[in-house]
């Protein structure tokens, strides 16, 4: 095995791969669940925390018959929320990059614009910023993921799926990444 990647050899590199790959259909799901469930501890003024906001906008849309690649992208839209507020969109969208169709990734980098319409006015901003992107292929997704799931999705009485329950779809999709770069 090599100590510097100048020296790697074919050898090393396939030996790279295939424990890449183990790790990747281990590890990845088991630290994402394990980040969801961190946003428990995340209120930021709103009536439910970001687990439970996270695991209602998942619950409508797996409720709505969406495939796995979609409930997990409401379910994890927010997750960026553990490092950077401001920023959360496109941090949750980069890690969900590898993983999902480019609308979805899309979709989830810019959801925020797409939320102003309900409180940009009250903030000073355009509530109408989601109108910059109607061009867009991914437009009609990104209206779905906000409108549908995740401006409905603050009620701590609403009936959400647990995070546990969404092991299935986490697993299966961040365990196959569609790229790798």
């Amino acid at each position: 095995m090599f100590t510097t990647m100048v020296d790697g050899t074919a050898e090393d590199w396939g030996h790279i791969g295939r424990a890449h790959g183990v790790h990747q259909k281990s590890a990845a799901p088991e630290q994402i669940m394990e980040s969801l469930a961190r946003l428990d501890a995340i209120e930021v003024g709103f009536a439910a925390t970001q687990l439970g906001h996270s695991l209602m906008a998942a619950t409508l849309a797996r409720r709505s018959g969406a495939p796995d690649e979609e409930v997990v992208a409401a379910l994890c839209h927010d997750l960026g929320k553990l490092m950077s507020i401001p920023n959360h969109g496109a941090i949750a969208a980069e890690i969900l990059k590898p993983y999902v169709r480019d609308d979805i990734y899309h979709a989830v980098k810019h959801h925020q614009a797409f939320q102003g319409r309900y409180y940009y006015a009250y903030m000073g901003q355009s509530p109408n910023l989601r109108d910059d992107f109607a061009a867009e292929p991914w437009y009609d997704f990104a209206v779905k993921l906000v409108d549908e799931w995740d401006a409905p999705a603050f009620d701590p009485g609403f009936p959400a799926d647990s995070l546990d329950s969404f092991r299935p779809e986490v697993t299966r999709v961040f365990s196959a990444p569609k790229r790798m770069f």
